[in-house]
């Protein structure tokens, strides 16, 4: 481990922690964020060792690494973080799937723009009315038929077409979150399943993992098939979620399109639900 990297992180968390969001009183401040006496009294800890740590003079263990996490109640993602910096596996290596309130806000407030939720592991968790309303998640009986890797690679749409270039820009991106996700959440059984099943079954996706592909761009264009006749042609453009280790993929139409005009006739129509948990994690 590097243990002034780790001091750096754990005094960046500390400055961005906001005492009102761990039960302190916010009163008039000097400094920003909490101060170290403050993070050590939430961790148990005295504010000599936190600054410490921050300065990497001393060897965090496991039980700091935790009792820190869980004083400053920082995202899963900032929590793997530290313990990889710290140089110890995070507690259960199992990938998130809580939609926090960050991930819900964004699919409240773009109601009209569709919109889906997933995991590291590209399990889709949340989706807003709109993205119900394009018509094309037909459910397959699939162990994995919410997820976004195993439609593209292994049941594909009906109700979507892509360019060539933009299916490959997808499948990169696809396997590239994949793997970062493996070597993040080790030992989580449903992941690795994922990956085994898609080696075995789909062609493009061994070759990709054997060879990854740079990625070129995280966003790309695809015509949707609405089963009421016609087709939209949007972008999607994924937003990273990081506290939770989500993403949010939005897509969108030019301004002022045919498209454009089409979306907007499309969703106007729906009557779902604002927001929607979806989702299976894995087999059974």
């Amino acid at each position: 481990m590097d243990r002034h990297e780790f001091g750096d992180a754990v005094r960046q968390l500390r400055e961005r922690t906001s005492p009102a969001a761990v039960g302190l009183p916010v009163g008039r401040r000097r400094v920003q964020g909490l101060r170290r006496e403050e993070l050590g009294e939430l961790a148990g800890m005295s504010a000599d060792y936190v600054r410490r740590l921050e300065q990497g003079r001393s060897h965090p263990s496991a039980g700091v690494v935790n009792a820190i996490a869980r004083g400053m109640r920082i995202g899963r993602a900032e929590y793997e973080r530290l313990c990889a910096l710290a140089g110890y596996a995070a507690a259960d290596g199992q990938v998130p799937n809580e939609v926090g309130p960050g991930a819900t806000r964004l699919l409240e407030r773009f109601a009209d723009t569709p919109m889906f939720v997933s995991d590291a592991a590209m399990n889709l968790l949340a989706v807003n009315s709109a993205f119900v309303a394009l018509g094309h998640w037909g459910l397959t009986g699939d162990p994995w038929e919410w997820n976004v890797a195993w439609r593209t690679f292994c049941d594909p749409f009906d109700g979507f077409r892509q360019s060539s270039a933009d299916a490959n820009d997808h499948e990169a991106v696809l396997v590239a979150r994949l793997r970062s996700a493996l070597l993040r959440y080790p030992a989580d059984a449903s992941l690795a399943a994922l990956v085994d099943e898609l080696r075995s079954r789909s062609r493009p996706f061994d070759t990709l993992w054997r060879t990854p592909r740079p990625v070129a761009a995280h966003e790309s264009s695809a015509a949707f098939l609405h089963p009421e006749g016609g087709a939209v042609t949007l972008v999607g453009s994924m937003l990273a979620i990081p506290g939770d280790d989500l993403a949010a993929l939005m897509l969108t139409a030019a301004p002022g399109s045919t498209d454009a005009a089409r979306l907007a006739e499309i969703v106007s129509v729906t009557e779902e639900p604002a927001i929607i948990r979806v989702g299976q994690l894995g087999p059974g």
